[in-house]
């Protein structure tokens, strides 16, 4: 008894400590970004992740991979990564966020979420530490291996595997790799859910030059 009063006031502290959204604001946010059209990633343009460890600062393969990097750009700018949660982090492999679902009451829901639509496989590109690649449904009930239309992971080392398994990279941190270790090193529950929700403060475009000032 005394293990489940803790297991459930581990979960509740978890809940509490995320950016909630009701249903209806959820289901408002997808029928936004469906309606959106893809964003063409500027030269300059990088992506900025804030969160209370850190920035992480991201370039997108816009040449390698154009639907993916314009389809992360327009989330960016719709707010839509804002406020969700890095929901699964595993140390020596990956961190894994954007999934909509994770600003809800139901920590149990984590990694099922999506805007509604995939986008198709963009593979080439290596699984190399510090690459952002797209998650995805597995071959069975995926077999064109298209990737989930918003849920990521970073990798924090080479997983050469990866490229076998075929998966689209489209991207890689610049900066801030020092964060996402210190991400998926955080506490984590055995569904590899960290304990204290690991927030996105801000996700937000921005222009190369002015961060290096």
């Amino acid at each position: 008894m005394k293990s489940m009063i803790i297991l459930s006031l581990t979960a509740m502290a978890a809940i509490l400590s995320a950016q909630t959204l009701k249903e209806s604001d959820i289901t408002a946010i997808q029928q936004k970004v469906q309606k959106l059209p893809d964003e063409q990633v500027l030269p300059n343009e990088v992506v900025v992740i804030e969160t209370d460890y850190g920035r992480i600062v991201v370039e997108l393969f816009s040449n390698q991979t154009p639907l993916h990097a314009m389809n992360f750009k327009k989330l960016v700018k719709a707010g839509y990564y804002t406020g969700t949660t890095f929901h699964r982090v595993i140390p020596e492999f990956v961190a894994q966020g954007g999934d909509i679902l994770s600003r809800d009451a139901d920590p149990a829901n984590d990694g099922t979420g999506g805007p509604g639509y995939t986008i198709p496989a963009e593979i080439g590109q290596k699984h190399l530490r510090g690459s952002l690649a797209a998650a995805r449904m597995p071959d069975q009930v995926n077999p064109k291996k298209a990737s989930s239309g918003s849920q990521f992971y970073i990798c924090v080392k080479d997983l050469p595997f990866l490229d076998r398994s075929g998966y689209t990279v489209f991207g890689k941190v610049i900066e801030g790799m020092d964060v996402v270790d210190k991400i998926v090193a955080v506490k984590r529950d055995q569904r590899d859910r960290p304990v204290k929700d690991v927030v996105m403060k801000s996700v937000y475009m921005a222009d190369i030059k002015s961060l290096k000032k």
